[in-house]
């Protein structure tokens, strides 16, 4: 059964900071709040990529990873946190990005979801070392957006393993 978790007391809802950081709430559902980010990107990811393609979701995740750091940072520094669970912006710039890089597609799609979650959670080095060397708001984004890559790359030898034995 999924829950809610309460923001900090000294930052409401309706702060700039804690909309965005959490995407609009959904970093606030528990359990797994990095699952409920990444799905609530995919509906805007849609609709970017049907009207920009690519290149707009591309700018969209540079936009949301320059956002992201002030937003993550207000957040954690409001929490105590180094890097609180409800943030989330962070997931969502990095799908951005995979799915900029991936084809548009139902099998490119499904298999971002999927490989960047098994990046984001797992964190195999050096996502982990990148996790723990930098802090505040650019330490939270930038491990993701490493996750990213791995998911991108992996996809591609994926791919390439596939052609290959077909």
């Amino acid at each position: 059964m999924s829950r809610l978790t309460a923001l900090p007391p000294s930052l409401p809802f309706r702060h700039p900071a804690a909309l965005v950081a959490t995407w609009f709430g959904s970093g606030l559902i528990r359990p797994a709040p990095g699952t409920w980010g990444t799905l609530f990107t995919f509906p805007f990811a849609l609709a970017i990529g049907w009207t920009g393609g690519a290149w707009a979701l591309l700018a969209c995740s540079l936009l949301a990873f320059a956002g992201g750091i002030w937003a993550a940072g207000y957040f954690c520094r409001a929490a105590e946190k180094d890097d609180a669970p409800e943030v989330v912006i962070d997931e969502v710039s990095a799908v951005l990005l995979v799915l900029a890089a991936l084809p548009m597609t139902p099998v490119g799609w499904v298999s971002a979801f999927f490989l960047f979650r098994f990046f984001d959670i797992l964190k195999p080095w050096p996502i982990s070392a990148i996790e723990r060397r930098f802090k505040g708001g650019f330490g939270v984004m930038i491990d993701d957006m490493i996750a990213a890559l791995f998911t991108i790359f992996s996809f591609l030898l994926l791919d390439l393993i596939w052609m290959v034995l077909t």
